[in-house]
C-alpha cells in the first residue's frame, strides 16, 4: 500500500527558485516584446493613435513598469549565464548555489545603478 506524499518533491532551494524566476522573467520579456511590436506597427495604421499610445508610456505607471522590465531583462541575462556555466563547466553543478547568489548580488548592484537614474529621469530631476 503506497502512502500519499504531502507537499512537493522540490524543497524551494536556489535551483528551483532560479528556474521559476527564469521562466517568469522570460514570459514578461516576451509579453513586452509582443506589445512593443504591436504598438510600433500602429504607426503604419494611424500615426495619431501611435502618438496617443506613446503618450501613455510617459506616465509614472509605465515608468515604473520600465523598472520591472529592466529588472526582468537583467535577471534573465545573468541567470542565463549562470545556466550556461552550470551546463558546460565541469564544476558548475557543484557551485550552482554560489553562482545563483552571485547572480542575485550582481543583479542588485546593477539595479541600484539603474533605478535612481531612471527615477531621476522620470521625475525630471
Amino acid at each position: 500500500m503506497a502512502s500519499a506524499q504531502s507537499g512537493t518533491l522540490y524543497r524551494g532551494r536556489e535551483g528551483m527558485w532560479s528556474w521559476v524566476a527564469h521562466r517568469i522573467s522570460g514570459m514578461l520579456i516576451f509579453l513586452f516584446l509582443l506589445v512593443h511590436v504591436l504598438d510600433t506597427a500602429l504607426v503604419r495604421v494611424s500615426p495619431e493613435a501611435y502618438n496617443e499610445v506613446i503618450g501613455h508610456y510617459k506616465t509614472i505607471v509605465f515608468g515604473l513598469g520600465e523598472v520591472g522590465l529592466v529588472a526582468a531583462i537583467v535577471f534573465h541575462a545573468l541567470n542565463g549565464l549562470r545556466i550556461i556555466l552550470v551546463d558546460f563547466w565541469s564544476q558548475g553543478t557543484t557551485h550552482q548555489r554560489k553562482l545563483f547568489w552571485g547572480v542575485v548580488v550582481l543583479w542588485v548592484v546593477l539595479m541600484l545603478g539603474f533605478v535612481p537614474r531612471h527615477l531621476m529621469h522620470m521625475f525630471g530631476a
